[in-house]
Order: C-alpha cells, then sequence, then structure tokens
C-alpha cells in the first residue's frame, strides 16, 4: 500500500521519500504470503462498486510494469447461509451481486462437491461460484511497483523505523531511528503498526490486530485444481476455529502445492507486532483435519507454514480506515493514514486516493465510511 501511494504521487511529479521499517517484501506485516484473494462480492454494495473500479487499476498496474498480477481462476463461496462473518454472509452478498449485474451461480452442497471435488459437506450447506474472481500475486505486486518506483524517482529507505509523525502549520516532521525529514504531506501506510504513530498524536484507531496461520498442500494429482474459496462454517463445524478458506493451484510458481487455512484470528497483545512470529500449531491442525475430511483431492499434511500479521477495525460494521487525521489534531489535513481491513485487492485504488488526499486534498472515489473520525 505504501509503495502504490509512493507511485501514485510521484507520477505527479512530486518527491517522494518511502521509509520502512523492516525491508521492502518483507513477510512481518499484512503482505506476508504470495496469494491474496480476488473477489467482487461483499454484503455491502459500495465495497462491491468499489472492488468494479478497481479492477481497471490492476490492469493498469499491469501494463505498466509489463507483468501479470492478477489470476482469474474464479471464487466459490459456500457454507451456512445466514452465518455472518468477517468476509460478509453468502445471500447478501450474492444478492448485491445482482443487484449490479455481476453474474454468479447459486449451488447446492451435492453441486460444489460434483464441479469442485469437495467432499462430504452438509447437506444443507449452500453457495456461489463468482467466474471473475481469482488469486493475487503478492510478491509479484511488491516488485511491480518497486519497480515503477524506481523508475519515477521515489527514494526508499530500508531498516528505518519511524518513531514520530508531527504536523505543524508549515508541514510535516518525521522522526525515525537514523534521523530527522520534513515533508509537506505524509501518508501513513502502516496498517498494524499505525497506533505507534498515531496515539501520540492522540487519534488511535480502534484495531483488531492479530495472527492467521496457514499451510501449503499437495495435489494427488495434476489435473486437481479449485478456485478461491470461502467455507462459512459455524465453530462447531469448523473444529473449533469457525470457517475456513484456500486457493488453487498458483499460477504464477509452477508448485504443486495449493494453500489453505483456517479462519483463526490470534489476537497480539503485548508481544512487539514486528517480531518474527511462529504459526499456531493449533490452527494448522485444524486445516488440515478439515482438508483431510473435504478436500479428498489434496494431501491432509500441510508444509511450507507461515503466518501473517493483520489489523480489522473493532468495530464489525467498518471495513477500513482511509482518510486525513480528525479535526481535532491541529493540522492534522497534513497526514493521510490507511490502515486495517482485508485490503490488498484494493492496492491500485487505496494508492490512488491516498494521493488524491495527500496532494489535492480531496478525492473522487473516496468514501466517507472509510474515515477516520
Amino acid at each position: 500500500m505504501g509503495l502504490a501511494s509512493a507511485w501514485e504521487v510521484s507520477r505527479r511529479g512530486r518527491s517522494v521519500t518511502v521509509l520502512e521499517r523492516f525491508g521492502t517484501g518483507h513477510d512481518r506485516a499484512s503482505s506476508a504470503g504470495l496469494e491474496r484473494q480476488w473477489r467482487l462480492q461483499y454484503s455491502e454494495e459500495q465495497w462491491s462498486r468499489l472492488a468494479l473500479e478497481t479492477l481497471p487499476r490492476w490492469h493498469a498496474l499491469e501494463s505498466a510494469a509489463d507483468r501479470r498480477l492478477l489470476h482469474r481462476t474464479g471464487s466459490l463461496w459456500f457454507g451456512r447461509v445466514g452465518l455472518a462473518t468477517s468476509e460478509g454472509e453468502l445471500h447478501t452478498a450474492a444478492t448485491v451481486l445482482g443487484r449490479l449485474g455481476v453474474p454468479y451461480e447459486w449451488l447446492s452442497a451435492a453441486e460444489i462437491e460434483s464441479r469442485f471435488g469437495f467432499a462430504r459437506l452438509p447437506a444443507d450447506h449452500e453457495g456461489f461460484y463468482q467466474r471473475d474472481g481469482g488469486v493475487i500475486d503478492v510478491k509479484g505486486t511488491v516488485a511491480a511497483l518497486s519497480q515503477l518506483c524506481a523508475q519515477t524517482g521515489v527514494r526508499v529507505r530500508e531498516q528505518e523505523r519511524v518513531r514520530a509523525v508531527e504536523p505543524d502549520g508549515e508541514g510535516v516532521t518525521v522522526r525515525t531511528d537514523s534521523g530527522t525529514y520534513r515533508a509537506g504531506t505524509v501518508i501513513v501506510n502502516a496498517g498494524a503498526f499505525a497506533n505507534e504513530l498515531l496515539a501520540p498524536l492522540g487519534c488511535p484507531l480502534d484495531l483488531h490486530v492479530f495472527r492467521m496461520s496457514s499451510a501449503y498442500f499437495a495435489r494427488r494429482a495434476a489435473d486437481v485444481d479449485l478456485p478461491t474459496w470461502y467455507a462459512f462454517l459455524a465453530p462447531e463445524q469448523g473444529d473449533g476455529n469457525g470457517s475456513f478458506y484456500g486457493f488453487g493451484h498458483n499460477p504464477w510458481t509452477g508448485s504443486d502445492l495449493v494453500r489453505a487455512a483456517s479462519d483463526a484470528e490470534r489476537t497480539v497483545k503485548d508481544e512487539d507486532p514486528g517480531a518474527p512470529a511462529v504459526p499456531d500449531g493449533g490452527d494448522l491442525g485444524s486445516a488440515a483435519r478439515w482438508v483431510r475430511d473435504h478436500l479428498p483431492g489434496l494431501v491432509p499434511r500441510g508444509v511450507r507454514a507461515g503466518s501473517c500479521l493483520a489489523a480489522l477495525p473493532t468495530d464489525p460494521g467498518r471495513q477500513f480506515y482511509l482518510g486525513t487525521l480528525p479535526a481535532s489534531v491541529p493540522n492534522g489535513e497534513r497526514v493521510v493514514v490507511q490502515s486495517a481491513g482485508w485490503a490488498f485487492k484494493f492496492v491500485p485504488m487505496f494508492g490512488r486516493i491516498c494521493a488524491d488526499l495527500a496532494v489535492d486534498g480531496r478525492s473522487a472515489h473516496h468514501d466517507p465510511a472509510l474515515a477516520l473520525a
């Protein structure tokens, strides 16, 4: 998100410096791993509309970088209708798709098993397949944006932790472990780390910070494949951890492995969220058992386990934070913040909005529902 914002600002002829606590492409925050789901379905129409608006920006990014980033493999959502999760609710999301004219197929449990290789699903499970969904190449996206930033003269300073962001009447002072910078405007794309910088200004975000663990599973045969999928399950159906999700064959690595995981959120409390994390063995075990019971085309033994740091707004009615600091912070209009939410699918759009707010003070795409206050 930071690289997307930097590229968008630099394309407008502005001088941009990116300050990165770790290193470009690191796995200690929310860009960890290889894949993210691309989907159009949301239970809230505004976010489905925003996803539709974002798709041309993905294609523009791919064209600029001469690299495929978004792969259309289809998106399958199924499980218990009426169950609300952080991904939304099945029937409501399908209704939004219908209202927007986005094609989808509603399927029974038997049809899901027959078409996509799942097994032993409860007979009352239902869901839908949306053919335009798919998977995003995470490392490819970071590499593409790094390349484009270099071409437009963005300076990226790695291993430099920001300690304070201090807006005033003439600009913003940024203090790091290595020195002090002055800027006209600052964009904070710090994700789960945002409150380290915002709390001293008196405007911390209400964030739920947590880790999620996942692993890869071998396919039993080369013709076994899956769309991206999400199973909406109650905790008692999900081996104590609720829902599960996964991907099909990774189109860009050539690996025979596919990723699957429990949608379990392990809250980060007192420990340093930037410290290297050990994947949760219980969550990995739950995912392996679910694969064993419902995905016979995969070997139910997880390998290459990893974890990802994530943040969601604590308010379940809110999806993301994106805007300038609230009016209670003097000169807060000079600091733009984007944090929280399942936002990777919106990287090119949110980068554009951050640049709009930083350079122009407004954005035609900015929804008031994203505001910090």
